[in-house]
Order: structure tokens, then C-alpha cells, then sequence
């Protein structure tokens, strides 16, 4: 079978090409891609190219697909997992394996396996790590979210808070505490807010900082303040660029208590900085955002460490409860991961937008790579309605849906371009 897919040889080399795949083993699965988001690690792969740990060292010769945030529908079973997996089933899947200490994974550093192409073979390992899951939602484009908000999820879990008494760690953010989630207005942020005000370690407020008006605009209209409000939540979003004394302006938010659980969606010293200093007693700060500079530091206050009980981790990707989770949330309507999206193209717009991404304004790049269309985004389907009727239509079916992508558009866009679901 043939497939169409943007392959990386190098450091800033990405091609859409169409090749052969090769005949699927007996422990593997074909399956045709439906929907792939752009995330941030892709830009961080093909920037440093051989030199990233996840890609192999023969990529010029055996270039990879890449892309890891997809879904779509199995096409082939091989023998080993016919009971199973079977075809015409939807799945959604998690990039992020250990398998026997590798760090192989899906769209960085397989040949035939990836998100941004027409069909791909999963190789054994990720059934063999159950990492292909089933899944029945209305629309692909909330599975291939699913992967970006399980890292999300991961966070809230990972996070934790101890007891003196025993010294036992409480999982999780700090039920009736203060968060604060800087850098919160991009996609990734959006989607911290949009799990956070349902978490079942339900915090006292949320605190969203962000420097740009724009990006906190659209932050309340997708997420209004009020919708935190009715949860028993104080949801605030601030611009600390606008503010004398931001560490004070902020403390004065939590009464002077501080943050019980601090995020830093974005990989500035300054901002890490700033998260440490605003920490509560037994506070514990999550650097979510990952440098593309592996010699990143930042200035940490160790006596707070000592004598406050202050504590810092990281977090990277999820695990596969932490998906299953995050698909169960969106289907049941808890999540919107349809708030991190702000542009959809084609799969012949990935290789663009990936090589571009920091310079494209605006949340989540979200793909359907059964079509060519170049990415557009949202807020430009009004006009171009006014002389496309397909954009007139997915104009119409976003505004319905408060200016969100959604799966009656998917399904707009689908029909228009005649692909089978």
C-alpha cells in the first residue's frame, strides 16, 4: 500500500513524499491516519535532527515520519492480535513508550510509523505497551488531543505535597489550594485550565498568567472566568507585564498565603524564577515546559527548600491511564481540548507549519492528513467564507460552538473533501 507522509533526513529537512509501505508482520497493525496536531516537541525534534535522543543516526538514509498526536482507524490486523484489534475500529494511542529502556516512539523515530501520513504500520512494541487503544468519540481530531492533554493530566498527577507526620506524599495537586499556571494562555495552558477546574483534587482558584492581551482575551472568551465561578472555583487571568510588582500582585491574590501548586508552561529563566519565589509552605513548582537547551538552569531559593518545604519536578509526556482518561473526559464533555486549537490544514501544510512553529500566532495546529488544504486559521473562515462556501460553512459550525473547532466541522470538512470515516 502506498501512503503519503512528511518524513524528516535532517535538522530542518522535512519532505512530503509518497512511498510503498512494506507488507505488515504478524505482530503488527496497519492503520489509516485521520487527524494529527502539531506539538512542539516535532519543531524540537527536527531542530536538532540526529542529534535528538528519540531519532536514529541513519535518518538521512532511512528518514522517519513524524508527528506523534494522531488517531484514526485500523485498516489490518496481523495474526498476533486479532482477538484483539479488528478492522474499521477507531483508535487513539500513546507515543510515549518504555520499551526495554529505549527511547523509540511514534513520529520521531520509526520508518514507517508516525501521524503525519495517510497510513502507517505500528510496530509490535506499542500493543505489546497497550499503548493502541480503542476509542469511540464522535470525532478524531479530540483523540489526537487526547495525547497532549494525558501530558497535561500527568502533570496534575505527578504533582504531590507531604506529611510530616509520616512522610507520606499526597498525590496530586493540593485539594482546596492555590494554582497558578504561568505562561497558561497558549494551547498547552488552555488545556491545564480546561482539566484543572475538574480535577477531583478541586483547588480553591486558578491563577492564569500570560503577557500578551490577546492571548488572555481569547483565554476568557474559550474559557470565561464565570465558567470556573460555577464550579466553585476562582478562575483569574492576569497580564504580569502589567503589573509594578508582579511576585506581591500576585501573593496578594492568595491572601499572602501563596501557590500550593505552581506550573511553568513556558521554558523562561525568569518565569521559573518567579514561580519558585511565589511557592506556599510545602508548595511544589512543576517545570512543564521542556528547553530545547539541554544546558537550562534557573536560580532556585534553597533555604525556601529547606525551611518551607518547597519542591520542584518535571514532567514529561503521559502514561497510557493518564490518556484513557483524558479520551473519557472529552467524550463525556468534562474537557474541551477543542480550546488548544486555533488553525486546521492539510497534510500538506506539516511540513510549513511544523518548520515555522513558534513563528505562527495562536494555539494548537490541528491536520487531517486524508486532505491538502493549507492551514488556516479560525478567525480567517469568516472571510474566506465570503467567497468559499466550504469555509462559510465551518464558519458558521465554529461560531455554533462559542469560536471552537468541533466535530460537526470535522465532519464539514470530511464531506467536502469525500474521505471516508
Amino acid at each position: 500500500m502506498k501512503t503519503r507522509a512528511v518524513r524528516m533526513y535532517g535538522k530542518e529537512d522535512l519532505r512530503l513524499e509518497e512511498f510503498e509501505l512494506p507488507k505488515i508482520k504478524d505482530d503488527e497493525i496497519l492503520v489509516k491516519v485521520m487527524s494529527d496536531s502539531i506539538c512542539m516537541s516535532t519543531y524540537k525534534l527536527v531542530e536538532q535532527g540526529k542529534k535528538h535522543k528519540r531519532a536514529p543516526q541513519n535518518i538521512d538514509t532511512n528518514p522517519v515520519i513524524v508527528g506523534h498526536e494522531f488517531a484514526g482507524v485500523i485498516v489490518e490486523v496481523g495474526e498476533k492480535w486479532k482477538d484483539q484489534f479488528k478492522p474499521g475500529q477507531k483508535f487513539a494511542q500513546q507515543p510515549a513508550l518504555n520499551y526495554k529502556g529505549r527511547l523509540d516512539s511514534p513520529g520521531y523515530s520509526y520508518e514507517f510509523c508516525g501521524g503525519a501520513c495517510t497510513y502507517c504500520i505500528m510496530p509490535h512494541e506499542v500493543m505489546e505497551l497497550g499503548c493502541l487503544l480503542n476509542y469511540d468519540g464522535d470525532s478524531f481530531f479530540e483523540a489526537s488531543l487526547g495525547e497532549p492533554m494525558s501530558c497535561i493530566i500527568g502533570g496534575y498527577h505527578a504533582n504531590y505535597h507531604t506529611n510530616k507526620k509520616n512522610y507520606n506524599h499526597a498525590m496530586g495537586t493540593k485539594v482546596d489550594g492555590n494554582i497558578l499556571i504561568m505562561g497558561g494562555c497558549g494551547p498547552m495552558g488552555l488545556g491545564a485550565v480546561s482539566y484543572g477546574l475538574q480535577f477531583e483534587n478541586k483547588p480553591k482558584r486558578i491563577v492564569v498568567t500570560d503577557i500578551s492581551d490577546d492571548r488572555i482575551e481569547r483565554a476568557k472568551s474559550v474559557i470565561p472566568e464565570e465558567k470556573g465561578a460555577e464550579k466553585g472555583i476562582e478562575l483569574k487571568y492576569v497580564n504580569t507585564a502589567k503589573m509594578e510588582d508582579p511576585i506581591k500582585e500576585l501573593m496578594d491574590l492568595t491572601e499572602g498565603h501563596g501557590f500550593d501548586d505552581v506550573f511553568v508552561y513556558v521554558p523562561i529563566k525568569e518565569v521559573a524564577e518567579m514561580g519558585d519565589k511565589l511557592l506556599a509552605f510545602d508548595g511544589c513548582m512543576n517545570f512543564f515546559a521542556g528547553p530545547t537547551n539541554n544546558q537550562f538552569s534557573a536560580e532556585i531559593n534553597l533555604y525556601n527548600c529547606h525551611y518551607t518545604s518547597t519542591h520542584i519536578l518535571g514532567t514529561t509526556g503521559g502514561n497510557n491511564d493518564d490518556l484513557i482518561e483524558a479520551n473519557d473526559l472529552a467524550a463525556k464533555g468534562l474537557i474541551e481540548p477543542a480550546v488548544m486549537v486555533t488553525h486546521v490544514g492539510g497534510i500538506d501544510s506539516i511540513a510549513d507549519a511544523t518548520l515555522n512553529l513558534p513563528n505562527i500566532p495562536g494555539g494548537k495546529k490541528l491536520t487531517y492528513t486524508q486532505i491538502d488544504m493549507p492551514l488556516t486559521a479560525i478567525d480567517d473562515f469568516e472571510e474566506l467564507g465570503k467567497t468559499n462556501p466550504l469555509f462559510a460553512k465551518l464558519d458558521a459550525s465554529c461560531k455554533a460552538h462559542r469560536g471552537l473547532w468541533n466535530a460537526e466541522a470535522e465532519k464539514i470538512l470530511f464531506d467536502h473533501f469525500g474521505v471516508e470515516y
